[in-house]
């Protein structure tokens, strides 16, 4: 029997020892606090995920769709009509009814520092203006007047050709 009372008051006595070192190092304080920055890589690239989430939500909501001049509504759209539908559905943000309005929106970046949701104009004759919306991958969506509303590729030589400038509207 004494043997085990023994026990027992070792076992009380080694477990005051790991208590009582804690306790005198400051263990009842507070730890320190972790600054983290507002804007991270990951949060400005998932933010990036959720812009072309929702622009391709309204591209497979317009996909196909014919070319109108004029046109606004899924009988036929033209590419300014389309920007603002997709903007104002899928991004909540209201833009002007014709490119030479909308490429005084925002502000002008330049190709290499393209992101999801940046308009792209293109001159495609003397007076005549196009416009897209950018979605990464140098892919961008716009009513084409010989496809619809198609996925085009800003690599490919006729836009190449064409590009007049970028423009960053949201945020």
């Amino acid at each position: 029997m004494p043997l085990k009372i023994s026990h027992l008051f070792y076992a009380f006595l080694l477990s005051i020892s790991c208590v009582f070192p804690a306790l005198a190092t400051g263990f009842h304080k507070a730890p320190a606090t972790l600054h983290i920055p507002f804007k991270t890589k990951s949060t400005r690239a998932n933010s990036k995920f959720k812009v072309k989430r929702k622009i391709l939500e309204q591209y497979g909501a317009w996909k196909g769709v014919k070319y109108k001049w004029g046109g606004m509504n899924t009988a036929g759209i033209d590419c300014s009509a389309l920007m603002q539908k997709i903007f104002q559905r899928g991004l909540a943000k209201n833009l002007p009814r014709t490119t030479a309005e909308q490429i005084k929106q925002g502000q002008r970046i330049s190709v290499s520092d393209l992101r999801p949701g940046d308009l792209v104009f293109f001159q495609t004759k003397p007076h005549t203006r196009h416009v897209g919306v950018y979605i990464g991958e140098e892919k961008f969506i716009h009513a084409s007047s010989s496809m619809g509303v198609t996925m085009s590729s800003l690599e490919n030589n006729y836009w190449i050709h064409h590009f007049e400038a970028a423009r960053r509207i949201l945020d």
